[in-house]
């Protein structure tokens, strides 16, 4: 009788939120025409000069004592008569995955900067951690960074943990790269690898059928028998790629002996900089403080806005899965019998 009673209950929340559901996504649905033509994303500036000082000064307050503190206060007035501007630095983060899905956020930030910089008198740094990924993503990334410069614009790559394969792609645009000592770099190859179920689907009597038009429409497959040939193409393909990836380090970083180094081995800082990989050991925020009464240094940032759809179909997703299932754990605990407590 309880578990019948249980199942109902169950299946009529199930049917409410369902309904409650369905209306949400339709006034979604509203909403979001409503809303076609709003900007899909924001840009978050932030003033990097300003936060340090301030932390700064809590920790000056704390350690020279008020006496002292004042002091600093009154010759920091003194210097600010100066009121000549500062040569802009601006701050951008890219942290790579294997598609680099961070390219589009990258771009717009990118573009901003370009409608706002002195060429030839602000820089640019690129605070890039990646491990490589997609030939196609990475060279879109690597071809945004080179917008900057273009527009003579200083551009200065810091890899504090990993810049390789792709990665690298993305970091040898800089006029200058920085690497910590330890930091991963190089990996400058092309792989590929798949599994192949042919022999299984034999074995099993299952027949595959595979249809092209055009001799190399399909090289090597997931379930059909791969022939010596389809093997050999597939391999030219990886050694263009690779050739293309050799050319752009080439073009960006001349004096580097490109054949000495693109071997898919990887690097560590110290030993990159010793084979003309990167130019200079030290981290982004060694770089950032270096600068920090030289420039007026701006972190620019652009997140896109999550779609109205995509919040709504989340926040229903874990009413239907929380709901019933407190709805079920209220149940149960009213009809717990006294041993229940004992395991």
């Amino acid at each position: 009788m309880f578990f019948s009673e249980l199942i109902g209950f169950f299946f009529f929340f199930l049917k409410f939120f369902v309904i409650i559901a369905g209306l949400m996504i339709l006034i979604g649905f509203i909403v979001a025409q409503s809303r076609k033509n709003q900007p899909s994303g924001n840009f978050k500036l932030k003033h990097k000069n300003k936060s340090r000082k301030k932390s700064l000064h809590q920790l000056q307050k704390i350690t020279l004592g008020p006496k002292e503190f004042k002091k600093v206060l009154k010759a920091e007035k003194k210097t600010k008569k100066d009121n000549s501007p500062l040569p802009k630095l601006f701050v951008l983060n890219f942290k790579g995955d294997m598609k680099a899905t961070g390219v589009d956020e990258l771009s717009q930030e990118i573009s901003l900067i370009l409608h706002g910089a002195e060429a030839q008198t602000d820089k640019v740094l690129l605070r890039l951690e990646s491990p490589g990924g997609g030939v196609s993503q990475y060279g879109l990334a690597a071809s945004e960074l080179s917008r900057l410069k273009k527009a003579n614009l200083n551009l200065e790559i810091s890899v504090d943990t990993i810049a390789a394969s792709g990665g690298y792609m993305m970091a040898c645009v800089g006029h200058k790269v920085l690497a910590a000592p330890l930091a991963i770099i190089g990996s400058i190859g092309v792989v590929a690898q798949m599994p192949n179920f042919n022999k299984i689907l034999k074995k099993n009597d299952v027949d595959l059928e595979l249809h092209t038009a055009g001799a190399y429409k399909r090289t090597l497959t997931l379930f059909g028998e791969n022939t010596d040939e389809a093997r050999s193409k597939f391999k030219s393909q990886l050694e263009d790629i690779h050739g293309l990836f050799k050319n752009w380090i080439r073009s960006q970083r001349p004096s580097l002996d490109i054949d000495k180094v693109a071997t898919g081995e990887f690097w560590f800082g110290t030993q990159a900089v010793e084979l003309g990989l990167i130019d200079e050991i030290k981290t982004g925020e060694e770089y950032l403080l270096e600068h920090h009464h030289s420039h007026d240094i701006i972190e620019v940032k652009y997140a896109k806005k999550p779609k109205f759809m995509e919040k709504l179909l989340d926040a229903q997703s874990s009413l239907i899965s929380s709901q019933p299932q407190k709805a079920l754990e209220k149940l149960t605990k009213s009809q717990a019998q006294p041993w229940d407590n004992f395991l």
